[in-house]
């Protein structure tokens, strides 16, 4: 798939229940949301308009429009975060949830916006969107 497509709504929540696990389209679009939502915070200017273009229509609004963080989550904290915004989630689920959420965004991304996204991200992130970078 090339990274400069949108992926549609159907396409990205079938991907992200098939990452998650999930039993439902619903269970994975309300993971996607609080994911989003929580990562709209972190990212700031043209990296999160970029990254916005390249999601459906509707997760490009919550990534545009987010909940407010008074500072950078660490990954841990980021996790903990979702945890407590997904109704029944521990944080073994959310770390799935996260993980679910953002391997699909960075697919969606490229590795050229992944590069520039993780810039503006503390240390560690690169897990979450299942893209490791060499130390």
């Amino acid at each position: 798939m090339a990274a400069d497509v949108t992926l549609r709504w159907e396409a990205f929540l079938d991907r992200v229940k098939e990452r998650g696990e999930y039993d439902s389209g619903q269970e994975a679009e309300r993971a996607s949301r609080v994911v989003l939502a929580l990562l709209g915070a972190h990212l700031v200017g043209e990296v999160r308009a970029r990254l916005a273009a390249h999601l459906p229509e509707d997760f490009a609004l919550i990534l545009l429009n987010p909940l407010q963080s008074a500072e950078p989550l660490t990954p841990e904290r980021f996790v903990r975060a979702t945890a407590a915004w997904i109704e029944g989630a521990t944080e073994q689920t959310a770390t799935w949830d996260v993980s679910a959420v953002l391997s699909t965004v960075a697919d969606a991304a490229g590795d050229e916006l992944m590069g520039q996204i993780l810039l503006q991200l503390p240390a560690g992130y690169d897990l979450l969107f299942g893209r490791p970078q060499p130390t």
